[in-house]
């Protein structure tokens, strides 16, 4: 679908966060005069937020939206956060409702761009920022965008030639996307299934991304991912020995040592997992990704992603706020293995399973695990239905998580939060709880920097 698909259509358009607003910016350009509808029942600050700007230019709807009411347009454009499949848009699509994205907007619009498409449980961010980083090392011409923090549609307009788009998706949009010269899947793991409905969908939609791709990467340690990708005509593989994997503190290619892991400025084997991910991207993209591994050392790790804040109080304090799922829990804590540890877990509940990380804590215990928020209590409970070699804490609070930290964690220590859920129930979103974090051990929040290398360069 394309924005000249709208014209004298009744349109709405479904939530007014940044993909909202960037879609009602592009529709008044491009349809002047067209009458628009807005949907924002779930804040009364965002209609308030959309009046001050709009005023009387479009309706508002600020009732929770129910089939009978969705059909009253044509066309509805999602933001991605509301679910596919909520009963009111399974009933409306089936009565002959549209139903659209920003994100299938842009696609619509380009369909000559070459683009890479990344999607993952955990570390899609960090793999899509190292993927532009090396492109453009090559002197690629680079648009970094998508789920990142950049809206797909606020590039739209842009004069500039691209010579790649590397576009991070969620499993929100990953069926959004039209089609991609190089897809690359990171990994699977458990998550949103509030959105999703279960397991199974959440996988099933993350796979739709390789049905899209002309290439497809796959995450070889990943063995679901791999079975279930096999017949895709054109796939590659990293993390064995077939592609770039990680080895003996070395980024190898086949036997081949090739890049030492102290030079690159991320944590973690994880993190060097995802510079396999984006260098088996850039051969995929016919480049030399030799050529561009040594300007790894030179990229900048994205914000709230395993951030050292600094030393406070005799502590290191490092912010993890980025960490959704009790996985990327266990990757942070494996990637301090050898220090003193406490960790800060828990947030929004979604009924993800802690089981695997009750069991690296009991192998490998760290100084303490403090529980907090919505899901704390669940998490507490779990941990401590056995007794365990680490303090367990249970707090409501980040400040009173944070205090207890601070009170338990050895001179010389670590405090992390990854809470392994999403901020919902008390932050307005990962940054935010992760500029909380960062006040309270006693840094300024502004130092925070954006991420790095969004949009075109």
């Amino acid at each position: 679908m394309r924005f000249a698909d709208l014209a004298e259509k009744r349109v709405a358009i479904w939530g007014y966060g940044r993909e909202g607003r960037a879609t009602l910016a592009v529709l008044r350009r491009r349809l002047p005069g067209q009458r628009l509808a807005l949907i924002c029942s779930e804040a009364e600050a965002e209609a308030e937020q959309a009046r001050a700007f709009h005023q009387d230019a479009l309706d508002y709807v600020t009732v929770e939206p129910y089939a009978g009411l969705l059909w009253s347009f044509d066309v509805v454009i999602k933001s991605p956060g509301i679910s596919a499949y909520l009963p009111a848009i399974v009933e409306a699509r089936a009565a002959g409702v549209r139903f659209t994205s920003a994100t299938a907007l842009w696609f619509g619009e380009n369909p000559l761009a070459r683009v890479v498409g990344v999607t993952g449980t955990k570390g899609k961010s960090t793999t899509s920022a190292l993927i532009a980083h090396l492109l453009r090392s090559l002197g690629q011409r680079v648009a970094l965008a998508g789920n990142i923090g950049l809206p797909l549609l606020e590039l739209i307009d842009t004069p500039e030639a691209v010579d790649c788009w590397v576009v991070e998706l969620s499993s929100f949009q990953t069926g959004d996307a039209d089609r991609l010269d190089v897809g690359l899947i990171n990994n699977v793991y458990e998550e949103h299934l509030d959105w999703h409905g279960s397991r199974e969908r959440y996988v099933a939609d993350k796979l739709v991304l390789a049905e899209r791709a002309s290439t497809l990467v796959v995450n070889a340690l990943q063995h679901e991912l791999v079975a279930r990708t096999t017949a895709h005509p054109r796939r590659s593989v990293f993390g064995s020995v077939a592609g770039w994997h990680v080895a003996e503190g070395m980024i190898m290619r086949g036997y081949e040592r090739v890049f030492d892991l102290r030079r690159l400025p991320l944590a973690g084997e994880h993190n060097a997992l995802n510079l396999c991910a984006a260098l088996t991207v850039v051969d995929a993209l016919g480049l030399d990704a030799r050529a561009a591994l040594p300007s790894a050392r030179t990229f900048q790790p994205l914000p709230h992603r395993l951030q050292t804040l600094g030393e406070q109080d005799n502590l290191t304090w490092v912010n993890d706020s980025i960490s959704t799922t009790p996985q990327a829990t266990i990757e942070a804590l494996r990637s301090l293995e050898g220090r003193a540890v406490s960790v800060l877990v828990g947030g929004f509940d979604r009924g993800l399973d802690w089981t695997e990380f009750q069991r690296h804590v009991e192998w490998r215990p760290p100084v303490a695990v403090i529980c907090l928020g919505a899901s704390g209590t669940r998490i507490a409970r779990q941990l401590g239905a056995a007794p365990t070699d680490y303090r367990l804490g249970h707090c409501v609070a980040l400040a009173e998580a944070v205090a207890l930290a601070r009170e338990w964690t050895p001179p010389g220590g670590v405090v992390l939060l990854s809470p392994g859920a999403p901020s919902f129930d008390q932050f307005h979103d990962y940054a935010d709880r992760g500029r909380a974090f960062t006040q309270l051990a006693g840094f300024d929040p502004q130092s925070i920097a954006a991420i790095e290398g969004l949009g075109i360069a």
